[in-house]
């Protein structure tokens, strides 16, 4: 054996992020070893994390077995361009509180309460960040007018970082400002989990007071690979006035609450509570139900942070890209202000009561 028979074999194999051969994409290290039937060297990936580090290595040494000699004893060594995390610094060291705001099932309005408690915490003083970890849905670009926006890497002590895009003084991240648009995301459940961490670990958040993460609909990886990554310090479930909406709000709240994940529950919030037409403001028409979510506050022994109406201007806001919560002075401004006193006032008392420490078990 040679090392330019090691080349030929590797530059058959093709890097899933960017198409290119190993050899092509300058992957393979200069320091291919060849002792006899045995060879050794480096494939070098540009992080410690990168998603496709275990399915190139076996492909590289498959096609060594394959273009060389069945009978080769093949070592890779994996190294990286980036400098690793050391495994004792723990993720967002400088955020305060971590909140999730989480829904049962899709429709109930869980991305609208997300932005507009990060806008209302805003306007009460403190730094917000916000991520949106609906991976396959994401809908906060929308929401905030910055669909075209491409966040910009930066190098911190050596490691790179996403810097988030920032809106109205809200650190904003989501896979929307990655994918195409137009495009599904047609991921597996580890590829939407590695997206995730790199939207949690590797991103310039800063200090925070409070870091709002709106999880997707229902119960999946997403929702276990958030609270196996960071200590939670509790979740905000948004569900309608509806018994449909309910008996799936209950499920969400069950795996919060489940001893194997154990991150508490803030409270309730009763989006769409009832129907106001903008010209009858004093008028309620509760048309998904009536105090349904207050209700199961009380059963479930959990406050109940806010109960938010169903007006149309809501929907034309996020739309323009303009979160109602910035305009104080209206119905659904001062409910989500309200939501987001109620929100601090259980924080403080939480972690008045316990300082914010979660274990999380894993199998």
């Amino acid at each position: 054996m040679y090392p330019k028979l090691i080349t030929d074999a590797l530059a058959t194999v093709r890097y899933p992020g960017t198409g290119k051969n190993l050899v092509e994409a300058g992957m393979v290290a200069d320091n291919i070893r060849i002792d006899g039937m045995k060879v050794r060297f480096s494939l070098v990936f540009d992080k410690p994390t990168d998603p496709f580090m275990k399915s190139v290595v076996k492909a590289a040494e498959a096609a060594i077995h394959t273009y060389v000699s069945p009978e080769v004893d093949v070592t890779i060594l994996t190294e990286s361009r980036q400098a690793p995390r050391p495994k004792d610094e723990r993720l967002l060291p400088g955020v305060a509180n971590i909140i999730g705001v989480s829904s049962g099932k899709g429709g109930v309005g869980k991305s609208t309460v997300a932005a507009n408690l990060a806008v209302a915490l805003r306007r009460m003083g403190f730094s917000v960040g916000l991520l949106d970890a609906d991976i396959f849905g994401p809908s906060i670009p929308k929401m905030f007018g910055i669909e075209g926006a491409r966040p910009y890497v930066e190098q911190i002590d050596g490691r790179n970082y996403i810097v988030p895009i920032e809106k109205d003084g809200i650190k904003i991240l989501s896979i929307g400002f990655f994918v195409d648009p137009d495009q599904p995301t047609l991921w597996r459940g580890g590829m939407a989990s590695n997206a995730l961490k790199q939207l949690l670990g590797e991103a310039d958040w800063g200090s925070l007071d409070y870091f709002v993460v709106d999880l997707p609909p229902g119960t999946s990886d997403i929702h276990l690979t958030m609270v196996q990554t960071v200590a939670m310090t509790g979740v905000v479930v948004v569900s309608t006035p509806q018994a449909v909406a309910l008996a799936d709000a209950v499920k969400g709240i069950h795996m919060f609450t489940n001893d194997a994940v154990n991150v508490p529950i803030l409270g309730l919030v009763e989006n769409m509570a009832w129907f106001t037409p903008a010209e009858l403001p004093e008028n309620r028409y509760y048309i998904f139900g009536r105090e349904g979510v207050k209700k199961l506050a009380e059963e479930m022994h959990i406050p109940l942070l806010a109960q938010i109406p169903l007006v149309q201007r809501i929907c034309e806001s996020g739309d323009e890209g303009s979160p109602v919560a910035e305009n104080a002075d209206t119905l659904t401004g001062r409910a989500f202000m309200q939501l987001a006193a109620a929100l601090v006032r259980q924080v403080d008392r939480r972690n008045l009561e316990q300082p914010p420490t979660q274990t999380v078990k894993t199998n």
